[in-house]
């Protein structure tokens, strides 16, 4: 019996060390995917918390802001690895690099506190947290070295882990802020080509009085049982949420407004062919 129990146990502590890891990925991969569709659809006019995408969508909009980070991340852990490998460092070097290193932290510690004064320029967002993020990194580093080749200076463990912390925040940090461009980034580009969203033909039974240029209202003719009394074309499907379509005009012009239809039995939606003969 005490054998089963503790069989089971260690099942029970290797699940807990796959699943921990795990939530905690899907934990970020939904925040970046948040942070990048909000700031999406917020050129459009619209609160993403509005449309109810799921988890599940945010999770799968993510990869796209996380690419750059990873790749950059990636190559500069493969650069850090041939520059350890290649160096042979003196107590002498690694003193004044880390002296260096140490001064470009206190810069970007200046910058971040200068926020209220330069948080306005473009870019600060990312330039802060990459510099103070690279000087931590560089700093932690060199602080282990030295305490390889300067026995006396001892291994500054507390140093280091702090060091660490500041780094993975500042990561963070910049991480955030590319998905936050990224949206941004791909909002103007669907917006340069809105003609590629599918083309949607909206009849009303009331008038919408939609004031964006390019969308051509046409009184339908009268007739029995006919409850539709509008019809709308010019509209293109942005994205659908829960029950509810985010249309826009189908030309970018700085009055455009993004129409919100529900998806019941208020409207009735057509989706147009593409006019590419097969």
């Amino acid at each position: 019996m005490a054998d089963e129990r503790s069989q089971a146990e260690r099942w029970v502590s290797f699940a807990a060390g796959i699943v921990a890891p795990v939530t905690l990925i899907s934990a970020l991969l939904f925040y970046f995917g948040y942070v990048s569709s909000r700031s999406q659809y917020e050129y459009f006019g619209i609160d993403v918390d509005t449309i109810g995408l799921s988890t599940q969508d945010y999770v799968m909009r993510s990869p796209q802001p996380l690419l750059v980070p990873l790749l950059g991340i990636t190559l500069l852990a493969v650069g850090g690895l041939l520059l350890h490998k290649a160096i042979h460092p003196t107590a002498v070097a690694v003193r004044r690099s880390a002296r260096a290193a140490a001064a470009v932290l206190v810069v970007g510690v200046v910058g971040l506190l200068a926020f209220p004064l330069i948080g306005h320029l473009p870019y600060y967002a990312l330039v802060v947290p990459a510099v103070i993020g690279l000087a931590a990194a560089a700093l932690a580093y060199l602080t282990y070295l030295r305490g390889k080749v300067d026995p006396e200076f001892g291994t500054q463990r507390v140093l280091i882990a702090l060091l660490a912390v500041v780094t993975v925040t500042c990561a963070f940090w910049a991480t955030a802020t590319t998905a936050q461009y990224s949206g941004r980034g791909l909002a103007k580009s669907d917006a340069r080509h809105l003609n590629g969203f599918p083309v949607v033909i909206l009849d009303t039974k009331e008038r919408l009085a939609l004031r964006s240029p390019g969308v051509e209202e046409t009184a339908l003719r009268a007739g029995a049982g006919q409850t539709f009394h509008y019809r709308y074309r010019g509209l293109r499907l942005l994205v659908v949420g829960e029950n509810r379509m985010f249309l826009v005009p189908q030309h970018w012009t700085a009055s455009n407004t993004t129409v919100v239809v529900p998806l019941d039995d208020s409207v009735r939606v057509q989706f147009q062919f593409q006019n590419d003969p097969p």
